[in-house]
């Protein structure tokens, strides 16, 4: 049984192997692949990275391939400007890579317009329900011209082959655009997703933040029937003393309060002026839905600057603590706790 297989199609040599398992195109070692098999190869990248990083893995590996076909034949051919329309041809037909055709070419400029034709990435995208367009093949040849000449080429779609167009017409030219720059470009595209998709959700965690220490910062505690307790505590800018008072005002119907005891022991010895004007407000509001508001938790330190800087505080009935308060507010409602 013979177990060499040689064979010349278009003056390119095939061998087989079959004893070592082995193809040879042009003495380099190859793989046959179906059509079929490569689709779902394709297939699988794509449902692991996404449409947008397959193609460009697909670019990129075209053309990284294509530089080295276009490296090792230019040694083994002296491939130039002028035989290099003829080599295209006769190298990938035979290959399965579809026809392949020069349309136009300037030497001086090593511009080419190329024409392909049912090559195995289209025979490939057919086989999908999608309607997919080349991106390994056309970026293969932009490698091809690259490792023939030794200087970097890039492509322009023209049209691609489909019920209308027999061709796929493709533009090459010399270019600074790479592959390495592509690639760049997309990390850092993917990385400002990532980053606005960070800021959005900490934007999202910052305002849930910001709810809660606003309902945090102006709770509203029932302690008694009729009575309710409303601590300060830190320092009151315009936004949290607005806050304060309209969580204060919405509820006090709910508890059906009569007395409002507002605890200052968390203050710090300090009361600012947004705290006095809130105090102030919140008392006169308090006062027209017949709620009376009584000062609690006064420090001595406190006390004296009530007495010195806040005369306007002084109004207000003032008792040392909470406990107070709650007796205080208790008597004036006729009980007492037993």
């Amino acid at each position: 049984m013979e177990m060499q297989k040689d064979l010349v199609v278009g003056g390119v040599e095939l061998k087989w192997d079959l004893t070592n398992g082995k193809v040879l195109f042009e003495g380099g070692d190859v793989v046959f692949f179906w059509v079929s098999a490569m689709k779902t190869f394709f297939d699988t990248i794509n449902e692991i990275t996404g449409k947008e990083a397959t193609n460009l893995v697909l670019e990129a590996t075209g053309f990284r391939q294509g530089i080295i076909v276009g490296e090792g034949f230019k040694e083994m051919k002296e491939i130039n400007t002028s035989n290099v329309v003829e080599w295209l041809s006769n190298t990938y037909v035979p290959a399965g890579w579809g026809y392949v055709r020069v349309e136009k070419m300037d030497v001086d400029s090593k511009h080419f317009t190329l024409y392909i034709k049912d090559d195995w990435e289209y025979k490939m995208n057919k086989l999908g329900d999608d309607e997919k367009q080349g991106i390994f093949v056309p970026a293969h040849y932009a490698g091809v011209f690259t490792g023939l000449f030794g200087r970097n080429f890039w492509y322009k779609i023209i049209e691609y082959q489909n019920g209308d167009n027999p061709y796929t017409i493709v533009e090459y030219f010399p270019s600074n655009v790479n592959v390495q720059q592509n690639i760049r470009d997309m990390a850092r595209k993917q990385e400002a997703l990532h980053i606005k998709e960070l800021e959005s959700l900490v934007a999202e965690k910052t305002k849930i933040l910001q709810d809660l220490v606003k309902e945090l910062s102006s709770p509203l505690i029932p302690v008694l029937e009729g009575i309710v307790v409303v601590p300060l505590i830190g320092r009151y800018d315009e936004d949290r003393a607005e806050d304060l008072i309209n969580n204060t005002l919405n509820n006090l119907p709910k508890y059906q309060a009569r007395y409002v005891l507002l605890d200052l022991t968390g203050l710090n010895k300090e009361i600012s002026p947004y705290t006095a004007e809130l105090i102030d407000k919140l008392g006169s509001s308090a006062r027209l839905l017949g709620v009376e508001v009584i000062l609690v938790g006064i420090s001595a330190e406190l006390a004296m600057v009530i007495t010195q800087s806040l005369p306007g505080l002084k109004k207000f009935e003032c008792l040392q603590t909470l406990q107070h308060g709650i007796y205080y507010a208790l008597g004036k409602s006729g009980k007492r706790i037993m």
